[in-house]
């Protein structure tokens, strides 16, 4: 074992470790998460097709693709699949600003960035990989994992912003008259 190694582990540890938590709090509500149907209306609320579907997917994107980080198993692919997650997880902050202080894309960004380093440079000595004989981390797998992640991630994206879009230049409905007084009515003490 060199530094060099050690020094992946740690990383590929730390990143998957945090990542895998997030995950596991959307799927199953662990580590005082809201699970699943919290986060499809979360989900809803900030816009995605197919709430609920897309809250499992990003979950598994987290929890399956961190832990498979920690273990250094399959390595390219899990960090690419958490890359192309938190790329658009970063999207969803945008709006405020840069810095995490702010509710800002700092940390998922930042999160996606390391991702995307260890979809490219592997997963080091210390993994699941390594036993493997590299079977499922070969080189060229990172790129083309990335590539498919970014793509995935562009077409939630932007099906997302369209839909947002939509919603902004419709304008809200108001009730019926006569239904505004008989929700005034039987929400009233005497009623």
């Amino acid at each position: 074992m060199n530094s060099r190694d050690l020094g992946l582990f740690v990383g590929r540890a730390a990143l998957g470790g945090t990542v895998a938590a997030h995950g596991f709090q959307k799927l199953f509500g662990m580590f005082g998460g809201g699970g699943i149907d919290a986060t499809a209306a979360g989900f809803e609320k900030m816009g995605f097709d197919r709430p609920r579907e897309s809250a499992i997917a990003s979950g598994l994107c987290e929890g399956v693709g961190g832990s498979m980080l920690v273990l250094g198993a399959a390595t390219p692919v899990a960090a690419a699949a958490v890359a192309g997650n938190l790329a658009v997880a970063a999207t969803t902050h945008r709006p405020k600003g840069f810095f995490n202080s702010g509710g800002g894309l700092e940390f998922p960004a930042t999160l996606s960035a390391v991702a995307a380093g260890f979809a490219l440079t592997g997963p080091g000595n210390l993994s699941f990989d390594r036993l493997l004989k590299h079977r499922y981390s070969k080189g060229w797998m990172g790129f083309v994992a990335l590539a498919a992640a970014a793509a995935a991630a562009a077409s939630i994206v932007q099906r997302r912003e369209q839909k947002l879009a939509a919603g902004a230049s419709s304008p809200a409905e108001e009730p019926p008259a006569d239904r505004s007084v008989s929700q005034a009515t039987a929400s009233s003490p005497a009623a």
